[in-house]
């Protein structure tokens, strides 16, 4: 891709060009394009609040001033889920808008398919049957076996592999073995709509102003928690179907709207304050309405769904603070080992709660009082274990099988003249520039 003006690291780079005569020469208005790293970052933010909402009795454990202090944050930790359902929309939009957009092609949705199969069966495999062998493990050691063992059903097998096990049932707990897993199920249904949706989103990106693609992202956003406060509940039979659906066409809807803007310097700036004002405006919503509860609705904490969109939108344009300390380097890596931390951290959680009751452990007493700390190590070991000798090679390995030419900045030998790299979810493929 043609780059644009120097810019700090970790900012999408930009194609800047003159405004057309109408009093507004000399202010640069550039296209965003690359990878835009704010977004990569903001993945390991929503992992951590799922992690950390999980984590929640351990947490009081050890400190319960702490925990009691971080509670209206915490107690919504799962709201962590519509996050990445809605950057997934965005991602893949990002990705694959020209060149899946124009027209319908079987072999490019199968090829789409077989790089999202590249990116989450590898790490999901191995912890779905390492879900399996703890379960196994528990009828045959102690006296405590685990309470999912009457889920190890060849039916149920064949389900997980497949990713449709949430597909059969209305609720998402107890729908897999490794319990996160279940947000990849739905995710495999989005996908598997993809190349619907993104011949719909292409005309739309065509035919529509970036600011009617925003209003539309927000108001895809909205079934959610128009269900949350007509029910009172954020979990009900089959929320997580409006859940997947409408949220991730959200996130494409708000790439489209991206995709059509060319702000300027000054507009990217204020973008930057703004997803500061969102970001405080999160925080503050769950504070407030964990103090005063809107009236019959026992998740309160879900309409913070409504404020993602502009968070979204408001870090992939902008520059600033928030957007410049999600792109460092730390919060770049942590949104790249992300995944792996979401689909292990439940396994070491389970582990140690199956501990406790073994060896009837007093968790208010040391030193198993800050316990969590060392878990949490556990995890996040465990996650860059898993992303460095399970997702990357296993990705790399699939890949290969499709002779898609995984990452590196530089063209390869034999690489088409005129062929452009785009970023893949943290990696790189190398596709014709022409639409594929």
């Amino acid at each position: 891709m043609a780059g644009g003006m120097d810019q700090s690291p970790g900012q999408p780079r930009r194609r800047t060009r003159q405004q057309s005569s109408d009093g507004k020469n000399g202010v640069r208005a550039a296209e965003i394009t690359g990878e835009i790293r704010a977004l990569t970052g903001l993945r390991i933010v929503a992992a951590v609040w799922v992690v950390l909402f999980h984590f929640r009795p351990m947490l009081r454990d050890a400190s319960p001033g702490f925990r009691d202090a971080l509670a209206p944050v915490l107690d919504c930790g799962a709201q962590g889920v519509d996050l990445f359902f809605i950057l997934s929309g965005f991602v893949l939009t990002w990705n694959y808008l020209d060149r899946m957009g124009r027209s319908w092609s079987v072999r490019a949705n199968l090829h789409f398919l077989w790089l999202r199969l590249a990116r989450v069966w590898p790490v999901y495999l191995v912890t779905l049957h390492l879900a399996a062998v703890w379960v196994i493990f528990t009828l045959h050691v102690g006296h405590v076996p685990s309470p999912e063992a009457g889920q190890l059903t060849a039916t149920s097998y064949v389900r997980q592999i497949l990713l449709v096990q949430l597909w059969f049932q209305p609720y998402f707990d107890g729908s897999s073995w490794d319990g996160p897993a279940w947000s990849i199920s739905a995710e495999w249904l989005a996908y598997l709509l993809f190349g619907l949706l993104i011949l719909v989103i292409f005309r739309m990106k065509h035919a529509t102003r970036a600011r009617g693609l925003m209003w539309l992202a927000f108001a895809a956003s909205l079934p959610p928690v128009v269900l949350l406060l007509a029910s009172g509940q954020f979990y009900t039979p089959w929320s997580w179907l409006p859940r997947i659906v409408t949220q991730f066409a959200a996130g494409a809807l708000a790439c489209a709207a991206v995709r059509r803007l060319r702000p300027t310097d000054r507009a990217r700036r204020v973008a930057g304050y703004l997803s500061v004002l969102v970001g405080v405006a999160i925080v503050g919503i769950l504070y407030l309405l964990h103090a005063h509860p809107l009236a019959g609705v026992e998740d309160s904490g879900g309409v913070v769904d409504v404020l993602f969109v502009p968070l979204v939108i408001s870090l992939a344009i902008g520059v600033g603070s928030l957007p410049a300390l999600l792109s460092t380097r730390l919060m770049v890596f942590g949104g790249q080992i992300s995944f792996c931390l979401y689909m292990v951290h439940e396994l070491v959680h389970t582990a140690w709660g199956w501990a406790v009751q073994q060896y009837e452990l007093a968790l208010q007493d040391q030193p198993w009082k800050w316990n969590v700390v060392g878990l949490l190590a556990i995890a996040l070991g465990a996650a860059i274990l898993l992303y460095h000798f399970v997702e990357e090679p296993g990705r790399r390995w699939m890949r290969r099988m499709v002779d898609v030419k995984a990452a590196s900045a530089r063209s390869e030998p034999g690489e088409p003249v005129g062929s452009t790299r785009y970023q893949i979810d943290d990696a790189l493929e190398g596709v014709s520039a022409r639409a594929v």
